[in-house]
This record gives structure tokens, sequence and C-alpha cells, in this order.
């Protein structure tokens, strides 16, 4: 076989080999997601893709004796082609046995060279980059080859699911999609270009509606703005003015006897008509919705859901009242900086190493903001002050520190017990673990 003949039949398994790289590259890489637009938009060999990923074990057996059989005649084909003109030129330097010697090696990693280079990694790597608009292409070629290899592909598949069965493997690729897939899927949009950062800050708020607990977003017992069923006309009156909100709970003897709410359209009705205020007043108040405090945001938005309302009273296990939420609360909470800027005063980033931090800001946002993935006894706390009370064991006082993950959490102000802000620095590796 001559040169020309050689290398034009090398050329031609390079190419076959690499048809059959990127058949299984992009195969396995193609998105099933894309793959199912692109067949409602009326690819029908899109619709093929998604079949072929269901069973891919013919098709996969196809790849793996085309790519095994092409090897095994790119290493005959190669072993001749270049050996004797690699030995004459080493024959000017070297004895004609040794010549041959090297020349039989040179020859074998130029052939070798190219087909890792040609048949292996551009085609996987193109396999890589495109892989739904590639599989699409070659999808119709390998049903071809399938169809020509079925007796062979069958007895392969035989073994091969035996195999699977001796093991306890399952031979079905598992198609369910979590939601850490599709948060990577943002994040990976996100560095692309693709997905906007309040984007990707809104979807990842949404997951964690099934993880943050009530407490993470409700207005806490010390800042909730009640009347008394007894209050006067004056006392509503002032009270509305100096702290306007939309609910007010309504209570009878103290803020644990929990009677009802009131609407601020309901009382502007009153005042516009001329009428006085009276908490007694038949249909002023509304039953309110009571739920626990260990209810996550989802399961609050369930409760709302069924009961018609977007407020609601929280309580604990002994019923006292230990805060209120609203449905609006909720969504705050899944829109973050979006909807509600002042809700980022809680967290105030001083320079690339420190943030001063609101103590009821909730865990997630902690995190979110100094780049930690956890902090211990997570499911214990919901707040940076719970973190810090867990941690010491005790009620913080001003300096007191809490060194965990490369952090250090400082209290920096404390008022009749409650943490108003903690200092958060990032520390040398060095640091140790954990210290109070």
């Amino acid at each position: 076989m001559d040169l020309t003949t050689s290398i034009l039949l090398s050329a031609a398994l390079i190419l076959a080999s690499a048809f059959f790289s990127i058949a299984e590259i992009s195969l396995a890489a193609a998105r099933r997601l894309r793959l199912r637009q692109m067949a409602d938009d009326g690819d029908l060999r899109a619709a093929r893709v998604i079949a072929m990923q269901e069973q891919p074990g013919h098709y996969f057996t196809v790849v793996q004796i085309g790519l095994n059989a092409i090897a095994i005649l790119g290493g005959i084909v190669g072993e001749g082609m270049l050996t004797p003109h690699y030995a004459r030129l080493l024959e000017l330097i070297v004895t004609p046995q040794l010549a041959a010697q090297l020349g039989f090696v040179a020859s074998f990693m130029s052939v070798t060279a190219f087909f890792i280079l040609f048949a292996d990694l551009f085609p996987k790597r193109l396999g890589m980059l495109q892989p739904e608009a590639l599989a699409v292409r070659v999808v119709g070629p390998m049903q071809v080859c399938v169809t020509l290899l079925k007796p062979v592909v069958w007895a392969f598949n035989v073994i091969t699911d035996a195999v699977f069965k001796f093991f306890g493997v399952s031979v079905l690729r598992d198609e369910r999609i979590t939601s850490d897939d599709i948060l990577a899927m943002t994040e990976a949009g996100r560095q692309a270009g693709a997905v906007a950062v309040q984007e990707q800050e809104v979807i990842e708020n949404v997951f964690e509606l099934e993880t943050r607990t009530v407490a993470s977003s409700m207005t806490p017992r010390d800042r909730i703005v009640f009347f008394c069923l007894d209050d006067d006309d004056a006392e509503v009156r002032g009270r509305i003015a100096a702290e306007p909100h939309s609910t007010y709970l309504v209570c009878g003897r103290d803020i644990d006897d929990v009677v009802g709410y009131v609407d601020a359209k309901d009382l502007l009705t009153r005042v516009l008509t001329q009428q006085p205020i009276s908490l007694k007043t038949e249909g002023l108040l509304h039953k309110v919705l009571i739920i626990p405090d260990r209810l996550t945001l989802a399961e609050v938005l369930e409760q709302f859901r069924l009961a018609h309302e977007d407020f609601a009273v929280i309580v604990n296990e002994y019923s006292l009242v230990v805060g209120v939420i609203t449905l609006n609360d909720v969504m705050s909470t899944v829109m973050g900086g979006l909807v509600s800027p002042l809700i980022e005063e809680q967290i105030v980033q001083r320079d690339d190493k420190s943030w001063l931090i609101d103590g009821v800001t909730p865990i997630p946002d902690v995190l979110r903001a100094i780049g930690l993935d956890e902090l211990p006894h997570q499911e214990e706390y919901a707040t940076l002050a719970g973190f810090l009370m867990v941690m010491l064991r005790r009620i913080p006082k001003r300096t007191d520190t809490v060194s965990w993950g490369g952090y250090r959490f400082e209290v920096m102000d404390v008022d009749s017990f409650k943490i108003d802000q903690v200092m958060v620095t990032k520390l040398d590796p060095s640091s140790e673990s954990f210290t109070a």
C-alpha cells in the first residue's frame, strides 16, 4: 500500500472515529429540557434523541463497536504507513537495524497523536460545546448503524444487562431534575451572562422557601403594633398616626390574648365617614389565622391559600405569640432587594473582609452575603442572633466573639439582651475553627 493510499485510509478512519466520538459525547451531554423545547418547536430529530437517551444501550454499544474497530484498523494501517519513511531518514545517522526500530516508534507516535487530536479530543470538545445541535445531526446515521449491527448489538446488550443485573445496577437513566440541578443551571447562566444576578437571587429565594422557617421573615413579638380591644377612639387614631401599617393585631388583656385583626382600610373608611372608631364594632374585626413557629415559608403560603388570608399570628409551643407575618413578608423574602431595598440595610459590607449585620438577619441572607455554605447546628436557629446564642450557650454580651469557618462574629451592640449589631470579619486560613 503506497503512502497516498495509507494517508487517505487513515484520514477516513479518523473521520469515522470522530463521528462516533461526537455521537457518544453529544448524546450524553445533550440537555433534556433543551431537546424537549426543540421537539416542541417541530424538530422531530430532537424527539428521536430523547428516545435514545431513555434507552441508550443499543446506541452506546454501536459507538463502542465502531470506536474499537476503528482503533484496531488504525493501528494496522498506521504501523506500515510512516515506518519506512522514518527509517530511511534515521539511517542517515544510525544503523539500519536501530533506524527500523526508531522508525516504528516514531510512526506509532505520529499516528497515535493524530488519532488522539482529531478523532478524540477535538470532536469530544466540540460535542460538549454544542451537544444538542450535534446530537440531532448524528442521530439519523446512528440509527442506521444500530439497525445494521442489530444482531451484534443484541448479543452485547444481553451480556451487559446480565452484568448490570448481577451487580444490582439499574439500566434506566434517572431523568429527575432536582432543585440543586436548577440552581446549578442558573449559576452557570449567571456566569455566562444569560441570567441576571437579581434573577438568580429570586430563583434561589424561591427554593429557600422550603427550608426557611417562618421566623426568618416574621415581624418579631417586640416589634408588633397591636390594639387592645378596649382602646378608645383617640388611642387607636394616635397609634395609627405614630406607626402606620396595613394590618393591626387586636388583643384582649395582653398580646398573647389574640382576638382578631383589623384592616387599616376599614379604619380609614370610618375616619372618612366621620364615624367613631370602636374595635368592638360588629364586622370590624376579622378572624385571625394562627400558625405554629415551626412552619416553613412554603407551608405558610399554603396556609394563606387554604384560609384565603394574607395575615397570620405565629405562636410557639406554649401558645405565646412570637410574631406576625403577612403575604407581603413572604413575597419580599422571594424578591429580596428588588422590591424591598430596605432589607439590604440589615447587612452593610464595610470592606472586602468585614460586614456589619443586624442580629435579626435570617441565616440564609447572612450565608449568601459572606460566602459561607452553612453554619453549625443550623436547624436550631433562624437568625444571626440565634446562632450566637447556640454557639455561646448563653445570652451574648457586647464584645463576645465566635469564630467559625474562617470568620469571626463579634457582638457590637446589645440592647436589653437583644443583639442589635454583629461585626463579621473574614479571618486568615490559619484561624481556629471555633472560639468563644
